[in-house]
């Protein structure tokens, strides 16, 4: 008897372990989406370096404004579609505080960038956007694997490098190309493989209720 209440009790212990870490976890964003994101940057270093288009920092920062905007309707796009496609019942804002989080340094990277363009000072811009994308990844700390902080560890000594490090300049893509192109796709990674693990978790957590309803029956 005291041995089955025992058993009882280390289920509810388990259970309510996995209920914490899916609460905590945040799928809202795809591992597709970041890996295209980081493909985009690279064909926008790639583009820029063939010297299709002017050697004039207007015209790098027309092809890198393009390459946010692709970035940003892969992933807000499936943000979107991950909340649309929720149950009703999970389907509440309060559901995407994670990705609102990292809007203050996204948003402060975006006034630093007009700042530095407006003073033509664009040879800190690629320094500025990772660190700041860096940055970002800290909201995402308790939501996300901690391999995606990492990521950002990645992002901020990058940044750190163009900023400091003398002839990273504005007129050579490569530095930017090359670093998102690794941290997306890295990102992308990590986000698969935290689905996949999780999937693989159901499955098993529907095992483990099969298994204690045929004890409850016995």
């Amino acid at each position: 008897m005291i041995a089955s209440h025992i058993h009882d009790a280390l289920a509810q212990v388990r259970k309510l372990q996995r209920f914490i870490l899916e609460k905590s976890n945040f799928c809202g964003y795809s591992g597709s989406a970041r890996i295209i994101g980081g493909l985009a940057a690279l064909g926008g270093a790639a583009l820029i370096a063939s010297g299709k288009i002017p050697a004039t920092p207007q015209a790098s920062l027309a092809v890198w404004g393009a390459v946010l905007a692709v970035g940003l309707v892969v992933n807000y796009g499936g943000l979107a579609l991950w909340f649309l496609r929720e149950p009703e019942s999970n389907r509440k804002f309060a559901s995407l505080t994670p990705a609102l989080d990292a809007v203050p340094p996204l948003a402060a990277g975006a006034v630093l960038s007009l700042a530095l363009v407006l003073k033509s000072q664009f040879d800190f811009l690629f320094g500025t956007w990772m660190c700041l994308y860096g940055v970002a990844h800290a909201a995402y700390r308790r939501s996300l694997p901690p391999e995606n902080y990492l990521v950002g560890l990645f992002y901020l000594f990058c940044g750190a490098a163009c900023l400091l490090l003398p002839g990273i300049n504005f007129a050579d893509p490569w530095p930017m190309g090359l670093v998102f192109f690794a941290g997306e796709t890295a990102g992308g990674i990590v986000l698969y493989c935290a689905k996949r693990d999780g999937a693989a978790g159901n499955i098993e957590k529907t095992k483990e209720g099969e298994q204690d309803d045929r004890h409850e029956d016995s």
